[in-house]
């Protein structure tokens, strides 16, 4: 989610998934994908650069997540496999 501003002042978040298109007419249009729009204050740019710094900050929570997961087992517990289960 991202945070915009309407054209009248009135701050709100967009899920940056559900835009589909950006248009500039003068104002930037953000039209969603059930086809609702949203006059907003932000350029394309900043709003560009807000998608690219939220998706980053996910990439750095997940890889963060990943690494200081511990593929090794605990100690005392066995390899066995489960059934259907091929490493």
């Amino acid at each position: 989610m991202i945070m915009l501003t309407k054209t009248s002042g009135e701050k709100f978040l967009v899920n940056h998934l559900q835009i589909e298109c950006i248009e500039l007419i003068p104002e930037t249009k953000i039209v969603m994908m059930n086809r609702d729009f949203y006059l907003v204050m932000e350029s394309v740019q900043e709003i560009v650069n807000r998608v690219a710094d939220y998706n980053a900050k996910v990439q750095d929570i997940h890889r963060t997540v990943t690494i200081n997961e511990d593929p090794k087992p605990a100690p005392g517990r066995g390899t066995a496999q489960r059934p259907g289960f091929r490493r």
